[in-house]
């Protein structure tokens, strides 16, 4: 069956995108290709005057992590984890005269095109195409560039489609906005605040943001207030891992969510840094309430890869998704290095922002992970030292699975013990008429199990707290947190209220902690996270709040702060 071709989307343009014109000087350097070309047009150093000769690093084997979540590390596995290393060398030059696949500082270290490093972009492509979307549902399908990572992604996304509006100055008529999830990533809200952008939350449930319902998107578009300005054309979305709630939303709810999109054109910017960490023993307690050892998936050949929930893109049959990737969560954070999937013309402008802002990533990020990714394994050259080679596409995927393997394990600890700590008994003073003491068993919190992701969403039970009646829930919930900061428990959980993207949604929000299982070593989650139950049960027993500091103390907090323990 023949595909459509992508939809014309260029009506949500920005001004200012339509206004752009390739770059004249980037436009020679496609010219700099040409085998034999010798150049006397562009400013481009010598690559003699580098000072670095060489760029070197001992780096992990693909295989470190046990892709196994079970408790018993005694059961064989098929893919066991390593200890072996790797040793990556990035010459001066090479023997190969095509920079177009030459990996070497004459290429990495010189000024280059805006869609990135071309070995390392053609690698991010071939994986985006080929294994993480291959069947695209669009005619030719979608394009990549390099980024400096997703923040700097969206920042580009938002200058390519959305006007500025300033209050004082222009008619609401001509307002932009956004739709988010009613806690959302709020980095991203940042970004579009300042540019006077419409933030619009929709109502969310344990499957991410919700189709239909009271706040769910239908409700919110067809009922649109046109007095708060136009519709909003844009959604913001994290559906795998959503931060902070965790969910990890169906397909079903995908295609319903599309279709919303697709009769109110509205264009999707899919965030995922964590579409590799789903959590299949997650899913099987949500099903049945027990947890599953999930089967065993192998990375060779690509299962592992098939077994994760798709993108949206996976039924974009408009080219309406515009996908945002990132190495922050699977190679480094201060990599600063991610990608962009979407519709060849959305990319083409995202280029041409490129080139006058960022050009491209950092070249020496860029030439040492294009290094991990694809030179070709070499022998090694002594059993003392490590192996000259590469991950290359095998290697990489495995990576990923021994990620996902390490994060669910830890996730496992974090949720088991905050399950086994729920429940705190309480003696409220109802004395029995016969003199016994009526003690209550009250849950402290709630929370599921999230499917993807980081982090668990706990909502803070303050209606079983004894003081509730005297001080009120919003009081209760934003005590508890300052009370972990203290002596002797120093855990610093994230309240609510950070991920709150407007003013009316503040007070749902503080009723929430987000929990993070990433930042500790992996023995250490489970106590970490008695430690933080241990505050709860302590502050449920208090008699009075009063000696609490405020939460907006900061200037009592930061002294503290190399103390605490994160979760």
């Amino acid at each position: 069956m023949k595909r459509p071709k992508p939809l014309d989307l260029s009506h949500h343009f920005s001004d200012v995108t339509n206004n752009r014109k390739p770059s004249r000087v980037k436009s020679m350097y496609k010219y700099f290709a040409i085998p034999g070309m010798q150049n006397l047009a562009g400013g481009l150093p010598h690559f003699s005057f580098f000072p670095y000769d060489t760029l070197e690093a001992t780096v992990a084997s693909p295989d470190r992590f046990d892709t196994r979540v079970g408790i018993d590390p005694s059961s064989p596995s098929p893919y066991p984890p390593s200890t072996d290393q790797l040793r990556l060398k990035v010459p001066k030059q090479t023997d190969s005269p095509d920079g177009q696949v030459a990996i070497d500082l004459r290429t990495g270290l010189q000024y280059g095109t805006a869609e990135g490093f071309p070995p390392l972009h053609a690698f991010v492509r071939r994986f985006t195409r080929d294994y993480l979307h291959p069947d695209v549902p669009y005619e030719g399908g979608p394009e990549v560039i390099l980024t400096c990572g997703s923040t700097d992604g969206f920042f580009k996304v938002i200058e390519l489609l959305t006007n500025p509006w300033m209050e004082d100055k222009d008619w609401i008529g001509d307002r932009q906005g956004i739709l988010c999830e009613e806690f959302t990533y709020m980095n991203a809200i940042q970004t579009v605040l300042p540019r006077g952008l419409n933030v619009v939350p929709v109502a969310t449930d344990v499957k991410g943001m919700k189709a239909s319902g009271k706040g769910g998107l239908a409700d919110v578009l067809e009922n649109w207030d046109y007095s708060r300005g136009r519709r909003p054309h844009l959604m913001y979305t994290v559906t795998i891992g959503q931060n902070p709630t965790g969910t990890l939303m169906p397909v079903e709810r995908r295609r319903e969510i599309y279709a919303l999109c697709q009769k109110y054109d509205i264009i999707i910017i899919e965030d995922e840094p964590y579409w590799n960490l789903q959590y299949r023993s997650a899913r099987n307690k949500a099903d049945d309430g027990q947890v599953q050892e999930p089967g065993a998936a192998s990375s060779r050949g690509g299962t592992f890869i098939d077994h994760l929930l798709p993108s949206y893109i996976s039924i974009d049959v408009d080219g309406r998704v515009v996908r945002l990737d990132t190495f922050s969560k699977i190679i480094a954070p201060g990599a600063r290095l991610g990608w962009v999937t979407a519709q060849p013309a959305i990319t083409a402008r995202l280029t041409q922002i490129t080139e006058v802002s960022t050009q491209q990533p950092s070249g020496f990020v860029q030439v040492m992970v294009a290094k991990l990714l694809l030179s070709q394994q070499e022998l090694t050259v002594s059993r003392e030292e490590p192996n000259l080679g590469s991950w290359k596409m095998d290697g990489w995927v495995r990576w990923l699975e021994g990620l996902r393997g390490s994060y669910e394990r830890r996730m496992r600890q974090m949720c088991e013990t905050l399950d086994e700590g729920q429940i705190v008994p309480l003696d409220y003073d109802d004395h029995h008429p016969n003199g016994w003491t009526v003690v209550h068993q009250v849950p402290m919190y709630e929370f599921n199990w999230p499917g993807a992701g980081m982090f668990v969403w706990i909502k803070i039970r303050s209606d079983t707290h004894p003081l509730v009646g005297r001080y009120g829930s919003q009081v209760v919930c934003k005590k508890l947190w300052r009370f972990l900061v203290e002596e002797p428990f120093r855990c610093l959980v994230m309240p609510g209220w950070v991920f709150a993207p407007t003013a009316d949604v503040v007070a749902r929000a503080t009723e929430y902690l987000r929990l993070c299982f990433a930042p500790m070593e992996e023995p250490e989650v489970a106590a970490l996270t008695r430690r933080f139950v241990a505050g709860c049960r302590a502050f449920w027993q208090l008699k009075s709040l009063d000696d609490i500091p405020d939460d907006d103390d900061e200037a009592a907090i930061l002294p503290e702060m190399a103390r605490m323990h994160l979760c």
